[in-house]
This record gives structure tokens, C-alpha cells and sequence, in this order.
């Protein structure tokens, strides 16, 4: 029996590798002759970069970059062997993890830091520039990752915005100079891995979805809605591209938007981006089952994520999927289960508080296993 594992990892608790060495052990220690296949995966947030360098045997490099708030953090990107394909997570210069829940404020937050792990995996030879969005602080619309790639901003008096700039910014932004912009835009492409579909401003924009989970208040959200279609309209004018309304512009607090404005990048699924990464296709020749899941099973699991990506690409094959998960939303199930999956299998097995279950994870997930794959050897 060939069984594939490609689970995402389970936010705040274990990384993609590590949920799947504990389904491999489960598996084991019920099958001992199954021939398992370790591949974790993501969608393109928190913990891509790792996926993508673990499955390919690529190369990390530390930088000393800007971090969300200012000051020096370090952080890493990656290279992925006999290519010139550069691997850029954001979430690992501008991440919510990166803030104190006391500090949170996406008015006060910069993603200069990801310019500078851009420009840094240029200087690596990358002519490919791979960039995962997701798990951002930030609501910037990618000004300050602009400034660290040497784009400069001019306020209403004719003086430089100083760097890092951040979403309090925006607001201020009267002009843009790309005169000594550093992005070598005829021979470096970018490619952003996400599964976001919000536009930039409006109601389903970056700040009404996603920046009361960054620590915004209701009047925050206005204002900083308010400042993002005010730079979209300057960025509009001066370089020619419309991203207020723009599909996936909203990604990241709208670093998404200023990707595609600035550098000409092109949206890919996230998912779909790290699977063919991985080979997905390849290494699920001749599976009997696949074994994926990620802490929370709900209504975004359905959207693009790991599971409905592995699922859809699983069933392309006939290859059946089996989700794994600690938190299971009942209507979600129902409707993953309608869409094809085989089974949800919850990890949590008796009563026990949150934190236990974030702490005992990997034996739940191990135990998990061990029964699913009882289960299916018994049929």
C-alpha cells in the first residue's frame, strides 16, 4: 500500500513537516510495510518557505532585513537547486508573529523588510521570484517592500516619505519616482503564490476582511480603506495600473497590488504553485490513498486551500483523500465530503482544553493514523 501524506501544517502548533512525519509514524505503526511518501505542502502562507526548501533540497539564506515595526530582524529566503527560482515568503519579515499582540496596529506596520529579501534573492542569481502571501501585520499596499527596492514617495509638500513607510503612509503619497528603482524587470519575473481573491479597496477589500484580525478597530478600518484607494489612484496615474478593484490585489494588506503595480508579477493559486513545486503529480503515481488536513477544517478549506487543492488534484488520478484535522466546522465536512473527499478524520479523540490539544498534536495525529490506517487495511 502507497500512501502519499500532504497535509498543510496546523497554524500555531506544528509545521507542515512535522504534522506529516507524525501521520508517516501512525501510519507505520499500523501498516509497517506501507510505502510512504512525506509531502508537505502550503498554500503560500506561513511555513511555504520551508515546505518548498524541505521538498526540493533547496538552499536558505539568512539576511538581516527591516523588520514590521522597524529595527533589524533576521529572516530567510531561498534558492531551489540547478535554477535560477528564488523563494520569497513574506510572512517571514512583515508576519503577524512577528508582533506582539499588545503592539498590533496595521496603520504601524511595513513590509520593508520583504523588499529587502527580494532584492536579496536577486543578488542570488534568482531570475524566477517565487513570493508567498499570507499571515501578514501589514496594510501597506506594499509601499514599504516599494521603498526597500528603491522606489521613493513624495508627499503633498514636495518632501520624501521617509522609509520604512507603513499604512499611516499611504494617505500622504502625492507622487511616485521609479527613477532609481532597483527591480531589473526585463530579466527577473515574480510569480506571488496565493489564494487570495480580494480586491485591494471596498467592502471585501484587504482592510474590511483581513485587518480587524491585525488588531484594527472599526474607525481603523475606514481609514485605512480610505488610504488605500487614495494610492491606488496615484499609483493608477502615475505607472498606469489599476489595482483598487484588481482580484488578489487586496493579498497581504495589498502587498499583492503593489507586486503586480510595481514588478508586473502574476498571481498564481498558491497552492496549485507549491504542489507543482513539490512534483504533486509525479509522487502520486501508484498511491492507494492520500493523507492530508491543517488545524481548522472550515468554509476556507473549500477555497483554494491545502485540502481542496490536494483533493483536486488527488481525484485527477483517482487517488482517494482522506483530511486529517483538529478543529472540524460540521457544515464544511458535510460539503468537502459532497466534493469528493473520503473521509474527516478529527485528531481530538476525547475531551481535553485547547491548549492540551495544541501541545499533544503530534501524538494525536500519530493515533489519528494508526486508526485510519487499521480502518482501511480491515477493508
Amino acid at each position: 500500500m502507497k500512501i502519499v501524506i500532504a497535509p498543510d501544517s496546523f497554524k500555531g502548533s506544528l509545521s507542515a513537516i512535522k504534522v506529516a512525519e507524525a501521520l508517516a509514524r501512525g501510519v507505520d505503526k499500523a501498516y509497517p510495510t506501507a510505502h510512504i511518501v512525506l509531502l508537505p505542502v502550503a498554500d503560500g502562507g506561513e511555513g511555504t518557505l520551508d515546505t518548498i526548501l524541505a521538498a526540493a533540497a533547496g538552499q536558505r539564506f539568512t539576511k538581516v532585513v527591516t523588520g514590521p515595526l522597524g529595527g533589524s530582524i533576521s529572516a530567510s529566503f531561498g534558492m531551489l537547486p540547478n535554477s535560477a527560482v528564488g523563494i520569497v515568503e513574506m510572512a517571514q519579515a512583515a508576519g503577524l508573529n512577528l508582533v506582539p499582540s499588545t503592539l498590533r496596529d496595521p496603520r504601524a506596520t511595513s513590509t520593508y523588510g520583504v523588499g529587502e529579501l527580494i532584492e536579496g534573492a536577486i543578488q542570488e542569481g534568482a531570475q524566477k521570484i517565487i513570493v508567498g502571501l499570507g499571515g501578514s501585520c501589514t496594510n501597506d499596499g506594499g509601499i514599504g517592500a516599494m521603498q526597500a527596492l528603491g522606489a521613493v514617495f513624495i508627499d503633498g509638500n514636495g518632501d520624501v516619505i521617509k522609509s520604512p513607510a507603513c499604512a499611516s503612509d499611504l494617505a500622504k503619497v502625492d507622487k511616485i519616482d521609479i527613477s532609481q528603482f532597483r527591480f531589473p524587470a526585463g530579466t527577473v519575473s515574480v510569480v506571488i503564490a496565493s489564494d487570495v481573491t480580494n480586491p485591494l479597496c471596498g467592502p471585501d477589500g484587504a482592510s474590511a476582511v483581513y485587518a480587524p484580525q491585525k488588531g484594527a478597530t472599526a474607525e481603523m478600518v475606514e481609514e485605512l480603506d480610505s488610504a488605500l484607494l487614495h494610492y491606488a489612484n496615484i499609483v493608477e496615474r502615475d505607472l498606469g495600473v489599476s489595482i483598487a478593484c484588481m482580484p488578489g490585489s487586496g493579498a497581504a494588506g495589498g502587498l499583492g497590488g503593489g507586486l503586480i503595480a510595481f514588478l508586473n508579477a502574476e498571481i498564481r493559486s498558491g497552492i496549485d504553485l507549491v504542489l507543482d513545486t513539490v512534483r504533486f503529480d509525479e509522487e502520486i503515481e501508484g498511491a492507494d490513498f492520500v493523507f492530508t488536513g491543517e488545524g481548522r477544517i472550515d468554509e476556507q478549506s473549500l477555497q483554494g486551500k491545502v485540502i481542496a487543492g490536494v483533493m483536486r488534484r488527488s481525484h485527477a488520478y483517482g487517488v482517494p483523500v482522506i483530511a486529517f484535522g483538529a478543529s472540524i466546522e460540521e457544515r464544511s465536512e458535510d460539503a468537502l465530503i459532497h466534493l469528493g473527499l473520503r473521509a474527516v478524520v478529527p485528531i481530538v479523540a476525547s475531551v481535553m482544553s485547547m491548549d492540551e490539544a495544541i501541545s499533544e498534536a503530534s501524538l494525536l495525529l500519530e493515533l489519528a493514523a494508526a486508526r485510519t490506517t487499521r480502518l482501511i487495511w480491515a477493508g
